[in-house]
């Protein structure tokens, strides 16, 4: 049985039609043929993965990823010696554990699928893992916000459609309390509400400390003015399109989160000094003198060691590159 059938059986379930978000979860996530299930290399620049994100720069932003935390920790009041380093998510054969030895008291790695539990002091770190949740796809259709469905056409081909009703209780309260019941015909948005139950859960418990979540996101007022087509995409061989629907379970399928529900997240966990921060300030106001020993190095070595690092954190914080295009959920609990 592969995605198809899975996706065919779903979608008998429901009448024939699933909703995106369903459609979204099948395709990422079902055992063995989901996409963050199947076993391959997807993040990187070798040949056959798909995207490449600030982890993929290794040692580097391991470097400016611990200098940052313990940072935070020293405005938590905490030593950092008396915590674990815990990254949630991390990809096959990648961590940034290495960087953390002798920093931390030990350190834990939690991926797909494992149980995740947190001991009592902890800098919760977790790279692009809240853009890889299942999400929801809307639409403004005849004066009102419609949920968008997905079906499979005659020949065989993942359609989307709109559904007749909104399909959660939790999305139309979404609908009815924070969007806007008027705006430009057709316009789209994109809500990963499972991305907010997710931190919800990550966030629960009695442990303190400091939490780290880079990622990509927009705030809602920024979707509901400059992208009528939505935030969704999917990535191939390192290829963005629009296609959602095609190749379920070999493409990543995201969009972009939204910090102003993800912030009052962290705020009602007892979580302060809340800030979302572009990945350049975050680095720049948390990890300096690490940014500058890098920036010494290449300077006094000329090493091709020490210039090929210096290569990763431009990459890293550069306006240009990744400093702009990626932010830092960030705060302390303590």
């Amino acid at each position: 049985m592969g995605i198809d059938a899975l996706l065919n059986i779903a979608a008998r379930e429901r009448g024939g039609i699933l909703s995106f978000r369903d459609f979204c979860e099948i395709a990422l996530f079902a055992p063995k043929y989901g996409y963050y299930a199947r076993k391959r290399e997807r993040v990187g620049t070798a040949a056959g993965t798909d995207f490449y994100t600030s982890a993929t720069m290794g040692d580097v932003f391991g470097k400016l990823l611990v200098a940052s935390a313990q940072s935070l920790l020293a405005e938590a009041g905490i030593d950092s010696r008396e915590c674990t380093f815990v990254e949630i998510g991390a990809e096959p054969g990648q961590c940034h554990l290495e960087e953390a030895a002798g920093v931390f008291a030990e350190t834990k790695t939690f991926r797909l699928g494992e149980t995740i539990e947190i001991p009592e002091k902890s800098v919760v770190f977790a790279n692009e893992l809240l853009d890889a949740q299942p999400f929801h796809r809307l639409v403004f259709k005849e004066g009102k916000w419609r949920e968008i469905g997905v079906f499979r056409s005659r020949d065989g081909e993942w359609l989307e459609t709109v559904l007749p009703e909104i399909s959660t209780d939790a999305l139309a309260r979404f609908i009815s309390e924070a969007l806007p019941q008027q705006i430009d015909e057709d316009w789209h948005l994109d809500i990963a509400l499972d991305a907010e139950m997710l931190l919800q859960k990550i966030l629960a418990g009695n442990w303190h400390g400091a939490m780290i979540f880079p990622d990509y996101g927009k705030r809602l007022a920024d979707c509901l003015d400059t992208f009528p087509a939505g935030t969704a995409r999917a990535y191939f061989r390192h290829s963005q399109s629009n296609a959602l629907t095609a190749r379920p379970g070999e493409q990543d399928l995201t969009c972009h989160v939204l910090w102003d529900r993800l912030e009052p997240i962290a705020e009602a966990a007892g979580f302060s000094r809340v800030r979302t921060l572009r990945q350049e300030a975050f680095f720049m106001k948390f990890a300096l003198p690490a940014i500058q020993k890098i920036i010494d190095a290449g300077e006094r070595q000329h090493s091709e060691s020490a210039m090929r690092e210096r290569a990763k954190l431009i990459e890293i914080i550069h306006p240009g590159k990744m400093g702009h295009a990626f932010q830092v959920l960030s705060a302390i609990r303590n």
